[in-house]
């Protein structure tokens, strides 16, 4: 989505409609393109200045939590990998990334995200990454789940 609107509401609203990226009209045309790569490369985008912002406001619940099937429970279906793998999608890192870091192939991880997809009823893994944090299993600045 690509808006001269920043405002949470709007954000809130395109990500849960199932926006994968967010940028706002005043990007700089080079960032606008590489955002757009990134979106075609099936990978999440938010404008970096929101993305703190918006992370705070999922944690503290004034979006609205479990709005969709995120409740709690689906956590529980999850293996103790997929938990990590879900941690690694929230902290932004890539397939790639997520690969090194837990020491695994690329293939074994793009399994890990596509059982989340489904398992967490998401669309992409901007989904995944609300869902992360509207349920708690991470926290703004933290890679690691809370206590």
């Amino acid at each position: 989505m690509v808006t001269t609107f920043g405002e949470d509401e709007h954000v809130f609203a395109a990500l849960r409609a199932g926006a994968s990226g967010f940028v706002l009209k005043d990007t700089p045309p080079e960032d606008l393109l590489s955002a757009i790569r990134i979106l075609a490369g099936g990978e999440a985008l938010l404008t970096p200045r929101l993305t703190t912002r918006l992370v705070a406001e999922f944690v503290r619940g004034t979006s609205g939590r479990n709005t969709s099937a995120t409740a709690p429970e689906a956590l529980d279906e999850l293996t103790e990998r997929e938990r990590e793998v879900l941690v690694q999608v929230a902290a932004g890192r890539s397939n790639a990334e997520i690969a090194e870091h837990l020491t695994v192939s690329l293939n074994t991880v793009k399994t890990h995200v596509s059982r989340l997809l489904f398992k967490l009823s998401a669309r992409d893994r901007a989904q995944l990454v609300v869902c992360a944090y509207e349920v708690g299993s991470v926290v703004p600045g933290s890679e690691r789940s809370p206590s």
